[in-house]
């Protein structure tokens, strides 16, 4: 197989086979088997390498995005009945954030960066919901603050 025809051809027509072909190359020679050069996608294979970082990074800002709307709703909202929802919910997602940190603890460092750039979606986020059940805000959406202890620890707001 050639670089860039049926190698790269693999890739678009089923990214599984592919991978799964490549993975057993680079296994291979792993254990220091002889295998042709020309049998890898280079190019694809960086791709795909660079974008599991990515996605750990999506998954992370997703998860405290989770948590931010869900505090918020806790500081916000009047109601009374979706509230231990919303706390499973933060202590779900706080879990999920641990077990990404764990497996990859370079993102441990921009955590707070992540935090002040999620913020402003989950402010948005909670804010439709509470008008999607007709109910004012308690305190001012734009006014709520999480610092990365309250984000991470088991730690809800008064009255959450």
């Amino acid at each position: 197989m050639a670089q860039g025809s049926d190698v790269g051809g693999l890739y678009d027509d089923d990214v599984l086979l592919w991978s799964e072909r490549q993975a057993a190359l680079l296994l291979r020679r792993a254990a220091g088997e002889l295998v042709n050069d020309a049998e890898f996608d280079w190019r694809n294979i960086a791709e795909e390498i660079e974008s599991v970082g990515i996605s750990e990074r999506r998954a992370l800002a997703s998860h405290i995005r989770n948590i931010l709307e869900h505090l918020i709703k806790l500081e916000a909202s009047p109601a009374s009945m979706p509230r231990a929802g919303w706390r499973a919910t933060i202590a779900r997602s706080r879990l999920d954030v641990a077990g990404l940190l764990r497996q990859s603890p370079s993102l441990e460092p921009g955590l707070d960066a992540v935090i002040a750039g999620e913020l402003a979606g989950a402010r948005s986020i909670a804010a439709i919901a509470l008008a999607e059940y007709g109910e004012a805000p308690r305190a001012p959406i734009e006014g709520l603050h999480y610092s990365r202890a309250q984000v991470m620890e088991m730690w809800f707001p008064a009255g959450g």
